[in-house]
């Protein structure tokens, strides 16, 4: 893997080597990683893997024609060959009016903001078997656990650049660390499965290992005996590790090629009230050590704090160049890619500011209802907003969390279930999208 200025400069050379074949104009990225994880069960060492992979994707223009490819072999030859072929390939392309690089005039310039997110560490194998060994001992330490799928401990790093002919060059690297476990509670018919994991930019910044294997036990055993409800339209409750999926597909129906195709059920709400007031929906590129921060987007566009939801209100699109161009806008910093293909546009560190209530006061109220952990299936229509999901998680009775519940199917339309959310107060950002506990009311539940 390249060092960050090394891949910047390999990334400006074979823009050189595609003007040079004859591009009117071109982009180019690196990608380059490496990382070690160690799996352990049931307290011996299982497996220990290092990879290390980097691979350079070419995009050229020959007018309004595009074409891509990439390459993982780096060497001067292989990389002229790449500029020639990719050349080749855009002469023979369908014309595009709404294709090209981001507007010049918008590029990034000057110093790249510091966003901590390498720490420089490279922890030795030993020290992730330790980590892994840790999480699963304690996990298998709580009453109920019967058996472990295994714990890890991981660490990499990984290096981006970027470069274009309009005169955009830059590069940053990011290191993550990570441990988890899987284990299983009960026996026979009954067994259960459940997990936790930390990851971190900074190794520093990890969840105890200890804390971290006791917490999936915990998860574990607490599903243990689930029970079905009886259908009919009730209150539910997301938890933190699944809310973040609504804010998937909110952010789904909101980027400019969804709204150039018109295939989102927000096609007509912007700047309308979609949420309740009070819901703020924020996407920040900059935070620090963040899991998805960037300096710069992947048309080399500088990234800023976006309020996506201000007060309820849908503020406005999500836009690469190409769709920013076909809606007759402009882009939004918001293109991601990878080494192949053109970019799309998408979020980085998103999050639901928390609200004024604790999860406890938020269920007080609730005489039936499900408390949803986790969610299988992928039954959201983008373009009407239906949404119905296999859940498990707790009943909720009386104001607080009862027995588990699992095969249980929750349904309603996300326009509906937007508008009637309220977020909790205990948002942590863990991941790189995230959400407090949330409720939506009247959804509708599919058991017995």
């Amino acid at each position: 893997m390249l060092a960050c200025e090394d891949a910047r400069a390999k990334a400006v050379d074979l823009i050189a080597l595609a003007k040079t074949a004859g591009a009117d104009a071109a982009d180019c990225v690196y990608a380059g990683s490496s990382s070690t994880d160690v799996q352990v069960r049931l307290g011996v060492l299982e497996d220990v893997q290092q990879s290390e992979g980097e691979s350079m994707g070419l995009r050229v223009f020959i007018g309004s024609r595009s074409a891509s490819a990439s390459s993982s072999d780096l060497s001067t030859a292989a990389l002229t060959t790449l500029a020639e072929r990719v050349v080749a390939m855009a002469k023979l392309a369908p014309e595009d009016p709404f294709a090209g690089l981001a507007p010049e005039d918008r590029l990034m310039s000057g110093q790249l903001p510091d966003l901590e997110l390498d720490d420089g560490e490279q922890p030795l194998p030993a020290v992730l078997k330790a980590r892994a060994l840790e999480c699963e001992d304690a996990a298998r330490s709580i009453e109920g656990v019967t058996n472990s799928y295994g714990g890890s401990g991981s660490a990499g790093r990984a290096s981006i650049a970027l470069a274009t002919s309009t005169g955009f060059s830059g590069s940053y690297s990011g290191s993550s660390h990570s441990c988890s476990v899987s284990v299983i509670a009960g026996d026979g018919n009954g067994m259960q499965v459940d997990s936790h994991w930390s990851s971190a930019r900074h190794m520093a910044d990890l969840e105890d290992a200890a804390g971290v294997g006791r917490e999936a036990g915990r998860r574990a055993v607490a599903k243990l005996n689930p029970v079905k409800l009886k259908s009919g339209a009730m209150p539910v409750i997301f938890d933190p590790r699944v809310g973040p999926g609504l804010l998937g597909h909110l952010i789904g129906a909101i980027t400019g090629s969804a709204i150039a195709r018109k295939t989102s059920f927000l096609l007509d709400n912007l700047g309308t009230q979609i949420f309740s007031k009070g819901i703020n929906i924020i996407d920040n590129p900059h935070r620090l050590r963040g899991m998805a921060s960037k300096p710069f987007d992947g048309e080399g566009l500088p990234t800023a704090q976006t309020q996506v939801i201000k007060d309820g209100v849908l503020t406005g699109w999500l836009m690469d160049s190409a769709s920013a161009r076909q809606l007759g806008l402009a882009p939004t910093g918001h293109a991601q890619r990878g080494v192949s293909g053109a970019p799309g546009a998408s979020t980085t560190n998103l999050h639901m500011e928390a609200g004024s209530l604790s999860p406890a006061d938020l269920m007080a109220d609730i005489k039936l209802g499900i408390y949803v952990t986790s969610l299988i299936g992928q039954g959201v229509n983008g373009l009407t907003g239906d949404y119905s999901r296999g859940a498990s998680g707790f009943v909720i009775r009386d104001g607080l969390l009862a027995e588990p519940v699992q095969e249980v199917t929750i349904a309603g339309n996300l326009k509906s279930m937007f508008a009637e959310l309220t977020p909790a107060d205990d948002l942590e950002f863990r991941f790189g999208s995230n959400t407090p506990t949330v409720r939506i009311e009247g959804m509708m539940l599919a058991g017995d």
